[in-house]
């Protein structure tokens, strides 16, 4: 098993009384987070709001957190984030938000405390980008959108 590394959550003000990121299960990916709005706040179909989380964080050097939907919200209402996965980088010390969106066809409430969003805490390698005149071939060649599905597979026969 992997070291765990340590990500420093400061509670900021109207986050109190709330959870700060919690896994749900001791093998759950990501940590749910919760909305930190004062009074409910109502999305209309089509309506995006940015809602605050209560806390901020500092994540270590070589890593971010991706912020994602929960599937909960997301079949049963509709509900999604407008920019998943959204990344936090490990420099940003503001106040985690997360922008939903309302894709149903029903108002939704957000209310103080619900789980909004899952985060994930992964490693973000340091990378070069190097210009060159060539690329390495490949099978795949310059096949773009939907071309490794495009094909019907063949018949047994």
């Amino acid at each position: 098993m992997a070291r765990p590394i340590t990500v420093k959550v400061k509670r900021l003000p109207g986050g109190e009384g709330l959870p700060l990121p919690t896994r749900m299960t001791e093998q759950s990916a990501g940590f749910d987070v919760c909305a930190a709005v004062v009074d409910a706040r109502v999305l209309q179909p089509g309506d995006i709001g940015l809602i605050p989380c209560g806390f901020a964080m500092a994540i270590p050097r070589g890593y971010e957190a991706q912020v994602r939907p929960r599937s909960g919200l997301a079949s049963k209402h509709g509900i999604t984030m407008i920019n998943t996965p959204g990344t936090i980088d490990s420099d940003y010390r503001g106040e985690v938000q997360v922008p939903l969106i309302n894709l149903g066809k029903s108002p939704f409430t957000v209310e103080r405390g619900m789980r909004i969003a899952q985060m994930a805490i992964l490693p973000a390698p340091a990378v070069k980008m190097v210009e060159v005149t060539e690329l390495d071939e490949t099978a795949r060649g310059k096949g773009g959108f939907g071309h490794t599905g495009a094909e019907a597979p063949p018949s047994a026969h």
